[in-house]
């Protein structure tokens, strides 16, 4: 049977099961169902009925032009949404050009920024810089403890959560964890800006603010006493000192009996964990004990 034939019948509901087969099997019956099922649910302003075949056959051809072009408008929409969303991924990732060093406990590294500026990562420490924008903005974020020797340039700013480090060309050190904020300039002038302190320190000067409380101090030494695998402190609280131990050491350490906030000066060692141990605990009158291979327990003076 002809295809406009078939078409007439099945308007008229006259199809046999065999020439209903053949409908079904039409590249266009699903379209010519849809057509008659929305507008059998249509309800207009005015009942409209078709007088004849041929104006329906005219109205069903335009809609199926009207089908083609939007189903064709449709997939340049999806095209033009892959293409925005694969511009977006790749400017996000790729164009930005961010870099993010880390160090895992116990692991300390040495990074050449773009200019030349090296930084020497401590442990358990990351930095994080454009290399893009680095011609036009020299800035570094920080976030745990670095040496920084920088090349002269343009102003060149480490910044963490506890304040701004602005610098041209000098050396100095950063350490920034949880209460603890410490600058140590060892060449030129170090601008710290942390909160509503503004300070420019020299050569042979620690900005530092513990527990929110600014001291600045002096020292004599030429370089951070972590570079040779030494860790210093001055009036520090004991519970600071136990976490650099564990970021020095990838070990855990569990207090009994101790006050965190009691201060220590003194120093330990990142290559022998008992003399570690010892070099803390002895000065404080506590005492250790090796419960496992990464745990440590110890313990202050029973009252």
């Amino acid at each position: 049977m002809k295809h406009a034939d078939l078409i007439k019948k099945w308007l008229k509901g006259a199809l046999t099961d065999e020439e209903q087969k053949q409908f079904d099997a039409l590249d266009d019956a699903l379209l010519n169902t849809y057509i008659i099922d929305a507008a059998s649910e249509y309800k207009a302003s005015q009942f409209l009925e078709y007088s004849n075949f041929e104006t329906f056959k005219s109205k069903y051809q335009e809609a199926k032009r009207t089908s083609k072009q939007n189903n064709w408008f449709n997939l340049l929409l999806r095209i033009a949404s892959v293409i925005v969303i694969a511009l977006g991924v790749y400017f996000t990732f790729f164009s930005s050009n961010t870099t993010l060093v880390e160090t895992l406990a116990g692991e300390k590294i040495v990074v050449e920024l773009p200019d030349r500026s090296t930084v020497e990562l401590n442990a358990a420490s990351e930095i994080e810089y454009s290399v893009n924008d680095w011609q036009k903005n020299r800035k570094v974020r920080l976030y745990g403890e670095a040496f920084f020797t920088v090349a002269k340039g343009k102003t060149f700013s480490v910044v963490t959560k506890d304040g701004v480090v602005a610098v041209i060309g000098t050396k100095f050190n950063v350490k920034q964890r949880d209460d603890y904020f410490e600058v140590q300039c060892f060449e030129g002038i170090v601008k710290v800006t942390s909160n509503a302190i503004v300070k420019e320190i020299r050569s042979g000067t620690i900005f530092k603010v513990l527990n929110g409380k600014f001291t600045e101090e002096s020292t004599l030494i030429s370089k951070p006493t972590w570079l040779d695998n030494m860790s210093t402190f001055d009036a520090i609280p004991v519970k600071e000192v136990l976490a650099e131990f564990e970021r020095q050491y990838q070990i855990e350490v569990v207090t009994k009996n101790i006050d965190g906030n009691r201060l220590f000066t003194g120093a330990f060692i990142h290559h022998n964990l008992k003399d570690a141990l010892i070099a803390i605990t002895q000065p404080m009158n506590m005492t250790y004990e090796l419960s496992s291979s990464n745990l440590v327990i110890v313990h202050g003076k029973k009252n």
